[in-house]
């Protein structure tokens, strides 16, 4: 989707919008970056659990990015709709979605006008890989969730998650690799971080280098904003544990349930 205008660190060349952020040079290594075989491997299970728990079988997956989810959803039996606002991530879940067998809807969406796109409501909406800290302005954080939760059956779940920001802003950044972003080609590190942008730098094995910018989002921030929103049951997980040590895990994930 495409996001307001990012507050930039000094020197910072990075572009402030996310799509413009998303080049096809950075879209087209960014399967090498996940590894789909060990972040399946990493997963297992544990968000077609969330699913079925939620008895779950409409699912919108907000940020498909490449398609890992969709794809996955899609094969273990969900009627999954993949929507993201990069027009070049959206052609590339097209494409593994065609290589992987399967056959979805996919839509290119701005997340503040979602359910002008959408035929319908869910039972849940994924919104994965930290995707939500691309909006830098709390205002449109607020319209985004009130989106989802428009687009939500009632009972319905949200599922979002997020870097472990609480630790990145103390510079106690870490990535072991084990969990979201497998693959072995990469090398990520935070360039620079404060209260209100983070700039992730990715450097390639191909020697190229790109950056990210985004919200560093806060654990506890994002739960109070689920409940401004209109959301219940909050769970939260570190590294797909229920129990974790938030100084310790890499990504947060919150569920939150339509009441």
């Amino acid at each position: 989707m495409t996001t307001p205008t990012a507050r930039v660190a000094p020197e910072s060349a990075a572009p402030d919008d996310f799509e413009g952020q998303y080049i096809p040079t950075l879209v087209d290594l960014w399967d090498q970056l996940i590894d789909w075989d060990r972040r399946r491997a990493s997963e297992q299970d544990f968000f077609v659990e969330l699913l079925n728990g939620a008895e779950a079988r409409r699912v919108l997956d907000v940020a498909t990015g490449t398609g890992y989810h969709s794809v996955t959803l899609a094969q273990r039996g969900f009627d999954v709709t993949a929507a993201d606002g990069s027009a070049q991530m959206i052609e590339r879940t097209r494409r593994n979605a065609e290589r992987h067998g399967q056959s979805f809807q996919v839509l290119q969406a701005d997340w503040r006008s979602l359910r002008r796109h959408l035929d319908g409501r869910y039972d849940a909406i994924v919104c994965l890989g930290s995707s939500f800290p691309h909006l830098f302005q709390e205002a449109d954080r607020r319209a985004v969730l009130a989106e989802f939760y428009e687009a939500l059956n009632p009972g319905g779940i949200l599922i979002v998650d997020h870097r472990n920001f609480d630790a990145i802003r103390q510079h106690r950044y870490q990535s072991t690799g084990n969990y979201y972003y497998c693959g072995t080609g990469a090398t990520v590190t935070v360039a620079h971080v404060d209260e209100e942008l983070c700039r992730f730098q990715y450097e390639f094995l191909n020697g190229g280098t790109h950056h990210l910018e985004v919200y560093p989002i806060l654990s506890a921030e994002l739960s109070s904003l689920l409940i401004d929103s209109g959301f219940d049951t909050i769970q939260t997980f570190g590294d797909f544990q229920e129990k974790f040590d938030l100084a310790e895990v890499d990504f947060v994930i919150h569920v939150a349930r339509k009441p």
